[in-house]
């Protein structure tokens, strides 16, 4: 298959400010596990569907692949750091992180824009990626200011 290299790619892309979530669920033995996601798009309004990608290669794949409900939280414009952590190659991600449990025990971030429960509908393989497709069922909002990704680092909207 043809393509542009990944640094094209990259620069490309780059050019699409997404906001930031962070992907939580439960792993197979109950721990509450996250990653920060960016490749999120909603996919339809009836049912309400939306997916998110996840590297084949992250502890959070198997995670997903097992479970049968996720979260995505989304991000505030201060949470930066929060972002990075749950972006880094580390176990203890949810160490001294504020959380809360929905109703079906999932882990909801303290401090975000938005919640978004979701049920597994559907996964597929693209390239070195899983997508998963989830149903909305439930979730919470704030009138906060979203963190974004753009050309390669963070930002947010202005104030004017």
């Amino acid at each position: 298959m043809h393509g542009v290299d990944a640094a094209q790619f990259r620069q490309l892309l780059g050019r699409f400010a997404t906001g930031v979530t962070i992907l939580t669920t439960r792993d197979v033995r109950g721990h509450p596990i996250g990653m920060t996601a960016s490749s999120v798009a909603s996919v339809s309004l009836e049912p309400p569907l939306l997916l998110v990608c996840v590297d084949r290669g992250h502890d959070m794949h198997a995670a997903m692949q097992a479970t049968r409900r996720f979260v995505l939280n989304v991000l505030a414009a201060d949470q930066e750091a929060l972002s990075r952590r749950f972006a880094a190659d580390r176990p203890d991600r949810f160490e001294g992180i504020g959380y809360t449990e929905s109703e079906q025990g999932l882990p909801l971030l303290e401090g975000v824009l938005a919640t978004i429960e979701c049920d597994k509908q559907a996964e597929t393989p693209a390239g070195d990626h899983t997508v998963f497709i989830g149903i909305v069922t439930g979730g919470s909002v704030t009138d906060r200011k979203p963190l974004l990704y753009y050309r390669g680092g963070y930002a947010s909207l202005s104030s004017g």
